[in-house]
């Protein structure tokens, strides 16, 4: 297995392909395939926000340390980014100074126009929306507490902005298939189509490492008697919690990856670590003794290595050839 997966290509072993800055716990929607109705109760749950210094080192780091355009810098949060009070000036910073690919990740909910002008001015790279749903009734179902209403023309406004600041940002939309909203795909991608927007992501449904308990459960069961491959996590991406932590899952919802206080460590140092190389290597050997979090994941099966489809990395030559 271990010929199979690692590095190479855009997963570099000096330093992430991916940071992922997770600004905000705190979010506007609460959505049926996310954890954060639950989070929002739990022990673990106290509405933080990332301490914009955390958010400048972070930055800083990946200017130093990363490898240029080819670095993704991903802003998407346990809850929504643009909630965070220093959002905007946080992600003008990294489009600014990070010398990397910088994206945005937002449910569409609140989109000032003041504010995502001077982004796209600056030179955001790519702003992903997730909406999910084609219909109002079936928004309200996913979506909880949102309007697709009020989404949509946000997003159309955005598209004009777009094009009134000459801005090369690229604009998404993604749809996470479901029970749900599974016959809504090809009316969501023909709207979206007909709006000016090339690249519509229908992603895969993840249990967010195992906290989706009746999507874990459905996994779980299908996974049975098949042998499990290596999470392209490990060699791929970093996350920077609200907390100021580095973990290495996007999807952990008990700060259970957590690896180090970044005010205390860099990226780079945490990442070449023995912490990482084991954690690697029991990715490898498919033994997760050490590893709990990992071991009661059953998203290994629906992330994609490079030769098994496109990932969110590929992005950065989408934007770039558009």
């Amino acid at each position: 297995m271990k010929g199979k997966y690692g590095f190479g290509g855009r997963l570099t072993e000096s330093f992430p392909s991916q940071v992922i800055i997770d600004v905000t716990e705190v979010c506007n929607l609460a959505c049926i395939h996310c954890p954060h109705a639950d989070f929002v109760k739990s022990e673990h749950y106290s509405g933080r926000h990332l301490d914009p210094a955390l958010n400048r080192k972070a930055v800083d780091e990946v200017r130093e340390c990363g490898n240029g355009g080819k670095q993704l810098i991903r802003y998407s949060s346990e809850g929504e980014t643009l909630l965070h009070p220093h959002a905007f000036e946080m992600l003008d910073y990294a489009v600014r100074h990070s010398g990397a690919f910088v994206t945005l990740t937002t449910n569409g909910t609140i989109l000032p126009e003041t504010e995502m002008k001077n982004l796209l001015s600056a030179g955001l790279h790519l702003i992903d929306v997730s909406i999910d749903a084609f219909s109002p009734e079936t928004y309200r179902e996913i979506r909880r507490g949102g309007s697709l209403q009020i989404t949509q023309a946000n997003v159309k406004n955005l598209l004009r902005w777009v094009r009134e600041c000459g801005a090369k940002t690229k604009i998404l939309v993604t749809f996470i298939e479901q029970p749900a909203n599974c016959h809504e795909v090809g009316p969501f991608t023909n709207f979206w189509k007909e709006q000016g927007i090339e690249q519509i992501i229908i992603r895969r449904l993840h249990s967010a490492a195992g906290a989706v308990k009746w999507r874990a459960d459905a996994q779980h069961s299908r996974q049975m008697g098949r042998e499990r491959r290596p999470c392209i996590y490990p060699w791929e991406r970093v996350l920077i919690s609200p907390r100021g932590e580095i973990a290495y899952c996007p999807a952990d919802w008990s700060h259970a990856s957590t690896v180090a206080d970044f005010r205390e460590k860099t990226i780079a140092e945490t990442w070449c670590g023995k912490f990482y190389q084991a954690l690697r290597e029991a990715h490898l050997k498919n033994s997760f003794s050490c590893f709990p979090f990992c071991s009661q994941c059953p998203d290994w099966e629906e992330v994609r290595w490079p030769d098994e489809g496109r990932g969110y990395g590929d992005l950065i030559g989408d934007a770039k050839g558009a």
